[in-house]
């Protein structure tokens, strides 16, 4: 069975830290790119970030470049992502996903999703 679990959010102040995981099971991440994405209150969902586990390629929206970092380990079955210099405008769900595809630019679907975690950003 394929699962998705994400982990890690919380409630941190203007300027802290905050590192979100993304456990996946009943499959190896090797051949998939993940995604992490980001759902605000009356907003749309949002992709912030992807990583090809295939060779680690990545990609990030505007917003989060040079705060927010996405890693994998392999070994582990996982994919993190880093998020330094939280502003309040980052509070929202984030949500891990799967995409059925190599690599972050690829045609694939995202397939899997987990049922997220919440981040709040504020003082």
């Amino acid at each position: 069975q394929v699962q998705v679990v994400e982990s890690g959010g919380g409630l941190v102040q203007p300027g802290g830290s905050l590192r979100l995981s993304c456990a996946a099971s009943g499959f190896t991440l090797d051949d998939y790119a993940i995604g992490w994405f980001r759902q605000a209150p009356g907003k749309e969902r949002e992709e912030m970030s992807c990583i090809s586990s295939h060779d680690g390629s990545t990609t990030y929206v505007d917003s989060v470049k040079g705060r927010f970092t996405i890693s994998t380990n392999n070994a582990k079955n996982s994919v993190y992502l880093q998020m330094n210099s939280l502003k309040p405008e980052d509070t929202a769900i984030y949500y891990c996903a799967i995409k059925d595809s190599y690599y972050c630019a690829g045609s694939g679907s995202y397939d899997y999703w987990g049922r997220g975690t919440q981040v709040t950003v504020s003082s």
